[in-house]
């Protein structure tokens, strides 16, 4: 009998080391998805640079952008790790600037100039687009890893579904929504690179802003193109 304590403590632990082994086999089996797909929604902010100015415009505060939106993530090899992704998206855009967009009283005629600093309060765009991205996508990515590097290069298509300038001076607000000389249609070029959660992001506009059709009064073409530089965010 002297030896029945010693033989409760070998079953107890023996039942602890099996308990032990079955945690551990339970851990263990979990469900990988070998048809997984990344990085289908995304969300991201952008500091926004007017490109190719005519002399004389200039930026005159902050200009940011926000974007969102979904891409259809498509592994074309067996890993997953190379994709294509085909999207929808919405970009919103502030431009603070000194290009002043009015119009001549009683006729529809667009008038472009530049603003002298000490003749405006302030003098911002505002747009607004419905974006289509198109992608192709390298990462480092595995079935069950979460954290992985990733390039991704590719194209978006735009439509400017929503312009506004608007210009403040001497206590009047001219505003303009409307004109032809604005090129709804916009085309860029973009480049995406990261680790995990975050992602520096940049996107250059293939056409200007304005047609040929828009210019100084010194007849000097009006363009700008825009650079958006920024960190994007994406989940699932």
């Amino acid at each position: 009998m002297k030896f029945l304590p010693l033989y409760w403590i070998l079953i107890m632990t023996t039942m602890a080391i099996y308990g032990q082994e079955d945690v551990i086999v339970v851990d263990t089996t979990k469900t990988i998805d070998v048809r997984y797909r990344e990085d289908q929604f995304y969300a991201g902010f952008t500091f926004n640079v007017l490109f190719n100015r005519p002399l004389g415009i200039k930026q005159t505060g902050f200009s940011g952008g926000v974007h969102l939106g979904f891409i259809r993530d498509m592994p074309v090899n067996k890993r997953r790790n190379v994709a294509v992704g085909l999207g929808l998206g919405y970009s919103g855009n502030i431009y603070n600037q000194n290009l002043g967009i009015t119009e001549v009283e009683g006729r529809e005629f667009t008038v472009f100039e530049a603003l002298d600093a000490d003749s405006f309060d302030s003098n911002r765009f505002t747009t607004h687009l419905i974006e289509v991205p198109l992608e192709f996508r390298w990462r480092t990515s595995t079935p069950n890893v979460l954290k992985f590097w990733r390039v991704y290069t590719g194209m978006r298509l735009g439509y400017l579904y929503a312009f506004k300038s608007t210009l403040r001076r001497n206590g009047d607000r001219f505003i303009k929504t409307v004109f032809d000389e604005l090129d709804r249609l916009r085309l860029g070029a973009t480049f995406t690179f990261g680790w995990n959660t975050f992602n520096f992001h940049f996107y250059y506009s293939l056409n200007s802003f304005f047609n040929d059709n828009a210019s100084l009064s010194e007849g000097v073409d009006v363009g700008v193109n825009t650079l958006k530089i920024g960190l994007l965010f994406y989940i699932l």
